[in-house]
This record gives structure tokens, sequence and C-alpha cells, in this order.
């Protein structure tokens, strides 16, 4: 029991400490094209500064996490503070006294669209667990490692509706929906011992069970389009399987392109998440969140005792002590959530 509680603790921390990384590596490379990253930076194999021009990075340290890693410890802390029910409304007021603290900070790396729009919404008068219905980017998959650390994939309706429900105020679209559980479903598959191969299988079927949960939007089928961009990289070399990603999948910041392009990510480094942080970083486009995404996925299925330890002593603003009593708290959630497989 202690042995698999361990393992189950290592992959947690695997996730959260392997998105850190993926997220800071892509920080300097966000929002480039690939030829702008090569002509600035060569190839990004390490933590870099970003270019003193950088539209939104310029003045952080190399190794310094965004939005991306914050968000997604805000969401473990609100996990755990409204555990039955998620309290949509102390979501958004945690959101927002983020967004103020990241301002007084100087960042530039504020809320994303679809999360600002639904606090315009909220600030107009719209009730909290209804302002997402317009969210279709990839802010809800971004952050939602902590649901997959929280719940065991099975049942799998399960773990779609608490997706759903931490989804509501900002992305309570289908396209956002479905995204953010295939990442859970992924995670959560790995946190109980799948390879980083099967765990994508799992989040393939958790997005194809959330295909019509939400508000509809025109978007492709993400389970699909997951599958789709698997195969544009099985068997290729590493050079052939970024040209695909980058110029048939897509690097914006909409779900149906990010998310395909993370899962496409793990697959092309083989499950190892420090090579998924750096095929990401090179990418151009929404680097650090396809890293962050590709990383949480590939550092569960690893778990954190296989980080590169000098990359993660490296990271900047992200506090291990913190991660490690979030991770403690949302597996203590899981355990409650299957008494009975998790005790056995």
């Amino acid at each position: 029991m202690a042995e698999a509680n361990d393992q189950k603790f290592d992959r947690a921390m695997g996730a959260l400490v392997g998105g850190a990384l993926g997220d800071a590596l892509g920080m300097p490379t966000q929002l480039l094209s690939p030829a702008e990253i090569r002509r600035r930076y060569g190839s990004v194999e390490r933590f870099v500064s970003p270019s003193a021009d950088h539209p939104v990075s310029r003045g952080l340290p190399a190794g310094m996490v965004t939005d991306d890693t914050e968000q997604t410890l805000l969401l473990a802390e609100q996990l755990l503070e409204s555990p039955d029910r998620f309290d949509h409304g102390a979501w958004v007021d945690r959101l927002l006294a983020w967004e103020a603290d990241v301002k007084a900070r100087g960042s530039y790396d504020l809320l994303g669209p679809s999360t600002k729009r639904a606090i315009d919404l909220i600030r107009a008068g719209t009730p909290p667990g209804e302002a997402g219905r317009e969210g279709t980017t990839n802010g809800a998959a971004m952050r939602i490692a902590p649901v997959g650390i929280a719940l065991p994939v099975d049942p799998l309706d399960r773990l779609v509706a608490k997706v759903e429900e931490s989804c509501a105020a900002t992305h309570a679209t289908s396209v956002a929906i479905a995204s953010a559980s295939a990442v859970a479903a992924a995670i959560s598959a790995a946190i109980d011992g799948m390879a980083w191969n099967e765990a994508a299988e799992r989040g393939i079927e958790a997005a194809r069970a959330a295909r019509h949960v939400g508000a509809w939007t025109a978007a492709p089928d993400i389970a699909a389009r997951i599958e789709w961009a698997r195969g544009l990289v099985s068997g290729v070399d590493e050079q052939a399987a970024i040209a695909a990603i980058v110029d048939l999948v897509g690097t914006s910041v909409a779900s149906q392109e990010s998310i395909p392009a993370a899962f496409a990510v793990v697959a092309a480094a083989k499950g190892n998440p420090w090579r998924a942080a750096v095929i990401a970083a090179n990418l151009g486009g929404d680097t650090d969140t396809i890293g962050a995404i590709a990383g949480a996925m590939a550092g569960a299925a690893s778990g954190r005792s296989r980080l590169p330890t000098d990359r993660v002593a490296e990271l900047e603003g992200f506090d291990l002590a913190h991660a490690a009593r979030l991770a403690k708290g949302l597996l203590a959630l899981r355990l409650a959530a299957s008494p009975t497989t998790e005790a056995a």
C-alpha cells in the first residue's frame, strides 16, 4: 500500500513539475514563429532568457514559469477548498486576485482570451457558473492537471463531469471541455501507473465521451484530431514531427490545435518529459502552453523521480514544497473518491 501511494505521489509531482518545465522552457519562444525562434535563440535545448523586445516575456529570467503553471496551482487550491461542489464564485475571485498580483509584479502575461471574456461577463452581471459559454481556447486544458490527480480515470463520466464543473466559469464549450477532459484523463490514467501511450488512449476516450458536453461550437472532434495528430508523428524523426505539428496540426491558442499538438509532442518525444518540453519550445505559437500540457502528461507517466534534477533546480517562480503539499491534498481527494479500489 505504501509503495503504491509513493508511486502515485511521484507521478502526481511528475505532472505538476513536468508541466512547469514545459511552461518555463516555452516562455521565451511563445508567440514567435519557428523561423524567429531560430533567429533569436537557435535551437532551444535549455532555459534561456527572452529577448529584450519579446512581446510578452521580456524582462523575465530564464526558467521562469508563467500563467500556465500559476493557474494550475490555483486550480489545485480551489479543488482542495471546495472538494464536493466546485465553487465558481470563489474560483473567479481567485483568478481576479491572481491577475491583480501579476499586474503588481509587472508581468505582461495575463488572463487568456476566454478567461478574460468570461470575467468581463461576470462583472457585467452574468452568473459565474454560466459565463464560459463562449470559451473555446486552451486555458482550461492548460490548468486541468489537478483534476486528473484528484480523480481516478474511471468511472470516466465522473471525471468528465468534474472537468465540466471546473470549466463552467470560463470554458463551458464542448471543444474546451473535450480538450480538458482528454488531458485530465491522460494524467489520471498515468497516476494509476499507465505508460504514456496507454494513458494517451484513455485521454482520447475521454475526449470522445465529452464531445457533446457543454455549449456547442463549430470545431472539429477533439478525439479524432488527437488520433490524427499522433499518427502524423508516428515513425518519423523529431524534425519531421515538428514540421508536421507546425504545418498540419497548428500551434495557436485554439483548443482544436494546441491540445492535439501537445499529444503529438508527447508521442514524438516517446514519452520523455524533458524532450517533450524541448520539442514544444521550438514549435512556435503557443509554445509555453503546449509545453505545459505535454510536460504534465509525460511527467505524470514518468514520475517526478525521472525528471532531470538539474533542470528542475533551474525553475524560477515554482515552489516545490508548495506543489508537494497540493499533490498530497489532491491524492487524498482521489483516495476519498474511490476508497474500495484505491485502498485495495
